[in-house]
């Protein structure tokens, strides 16, 4: 296994097709090419080891080609979600010290450049350089007060970089993580572990010398990079495209005969509503469970013929950590976690409150060992670093699950998420899925809201078009179906779940339905 990404990428057939951008071509050699050029342009910009680079672009080749100029030079690209706007900017290219910021002004019409102008000026004082990207000659120059601004095919058309700079334990990535109430730690993943983890994607995926990867979640997170890099360490093609459009990639499952898609329960959703849609050349879609609405969208797609296994990663431990198994039956493929794709991963759980390791099958925190795939730290935060991880190394991932015997696991929710009723660790899920057994019902989050008798669970519950809330039928429904403590003392209907929207997906509050339910029962 090659240990350095330009190293990987070198090694590739110069004239196999490494992306299709909307029908284009680009090979492993002109993508390893245009990386040399932008990095040769990035160091005469002063750019060098361990500076820090910000790519706020959606999915485009220019995105890797600037990523892979980073690795080259050793220095750190920082992914910015293109849904961010001026406060997390901000936030982001201050606290990172960001250098460069690579950016798309007319991406979808949005005024990406007026986001930026309206950044506070000091959160942009290590800032030195815009670089803009543009496609049919549409690449603008930004003026933004004592910012330099340079088109990406300026940088692009540079004469290569000579010698790589770039080295196992360099630091190259830096992803967000998706805290709703604090601002997002900085994760920091090493040349060698990416490396390390996309090889083991490749085996755990079965990436053979047949697959073509369709790309649908974004780069700047680690769902959609850690998808990426296992098809340029399989050195299989993958598809890509700005913007997510589900006919259009109907469409390219068939004529490019799509093997492998990994992508959010909403996405394989949307896939499956597209007419004459059909997926005979998919042998696997990795999914990612987000959406309570779309619980029987295993169920649906077996009956098309995709199959849908879940899927277990964090940023600190890159996103393709486990995947289920394809052959197993739908009950067991539609549950997060599965086995570790890694030979080196283990997996243990641990009682939160007496701090007891756990048995195989009883639910506690998930503490993974995973030193192919963790990261190096939080970035600028030694405390919180020391504090992710335990004495002999395992990370707290401060999720809820339990283990299998076999070296398999279930994710179940975040631990924050779950409920301590009766003297027993609840997971809301297994409530939810119960709500939304009842008629009308489409989509249910289940929070624990303390009360002066102690916490008890509440449902909000968003209906269907036409139905009408009938509670006493929820908690009839649920009475005969689950234990008494476990039975919610409200159920309240509401029109949408107040979310925060993600690098990787779109995530449910869960903070603010606990303040509704504490508000509505007082």
């Amino acid at each position: 296994m090659t240990e350095t990404l330009s190293a990987m990428l070198e090694a590739r057939a110069a004239n196999a097709t490494a992306v299709l951008d909307r029908g284009r071509p680009m090979t492993f050699g002109e993508l390893s090419a245009e990386s040399r050029r932008v990095a040769q342009g990035l160091r005469a910009l002063g750019v060098g080891a361990g500076d820090r680079v910000a790519l706020w672009l959606p999915n485009v080749p220019a995105w890797l080609a600037a990523f892979f100029a980073c690795a080259r030079l050793g220095a750190i690209a920082v992914s910015v979600n293109t849904r961010f706007r001026s406060g997390e900017l901000a936030d982001i290219v201050h606290r990172s010290g960001a250098r460069v910021l690579f950016f798309w002004p007319g991406f979808k019409g949005i005024d990406f450049a007026g986001i930026l102008g309206a950044c506070e000026p000091a959160s942009l004082a290590h800032l030195e350089t815009l670089v803009t990207y543009g496609e049919a000659g549409s690449e603008a120059v930004v003026h933004l007060a004592g910012k330099c601004s340079v088109p990406y095919g300026t940088l692009a058309a540079s004469e290569p970089l000579g010698a790589d700079h770039g080295r196992p334990d360099a630091g190259c990535a830096i992803f967000t993580t998706s805290g709703t109430t604090k601002a997002p730690k900085f994760v920091l993943h090493d040349q060698r572990t990416v490396m390390a983890h996309a090889s083991d994607v490749v085996r755990g995926f079965r990436l053979g010398t047949d697959a073509v990867l369709l790309l649908v979640p974004p780069l700047c997170g680690v769902f959609g990079f850690c998808s990426a890099m296992a098809a340029m360490a399989a050195g299989r093609p993958m598809l890509m495209s700005p913007a997510w459009d589900p006919a259009q990639a109907a469409r390219d499952i068939v004529t490019h005969r799509i093997t492998h898609i990994n992508g959010t329960d909403e996405a394989a959703s949307q896939l499956l509503d597209v007419p004459g849609s059909t997926f005979a050349s998919v042998q696997l879609f990795g999914y990612a469970s987000f959406n309570p609405s779309q619980a029987e969208v295993v169920e649906r797609a077996d009956a098309r013929g995709l199959k849908l296994v879940g899927l277990y990663g964090a940023s600190e431990l890159q996103a393709l950590l486990s995947c289920q198994d394809v052959s197993a039956p739908p009950a067991e493929r539609m549950l997060g976690g599965g086995r570790p794709v890694s030979p080196l991963a283990r997996v243990r759980t641990r009682d939160p409150e007496s701090g007891r390791l756990l048995p195989h099958g009883e639910q506690g925190e998930l503490e993974f060992l995973a030193p192919s795939s963790r990261m190096v730290e939080y970035f600028g935060n030694p405390q919180a670093t020391r504090e992710a991880f335990t004495d002999d190394g395992f990370y707290r991932s401060g999720d809820l699950g339990y283990t299998h015997a076999d070296g398999r696991f279930v994710y179940l929710a975040r631990l924050g998420d779950a409920l301590r009723l009766g003297g027993f660790l609840v997971s809301p899920a297994e409530i939810e899925a119960a709500v939304q057994e009842v008629a009308g019902v489409a989509a249910c989050q289940v929070v624990g809201a303390r009360v002066q008798s102690g916490l008890v669970p509440v449902a909000f519950v968003v209906l269907r078009s036409g139905a009408a809330l009938d509670e006493a039928a929820i908690l009839a429904h649920l009475g005969a179906r689950l234990a008494r403590f476990k039975v919610p003392k409200r159920v309240f209907a509401i029109e949408a779940f107040p979310v925060t929207p993600g690098a990787n997906a779109t995530k449910i509050q869960k903070g603010k339905l606990r303040e509704m339910a504490e508000a509505l029962l007082h």
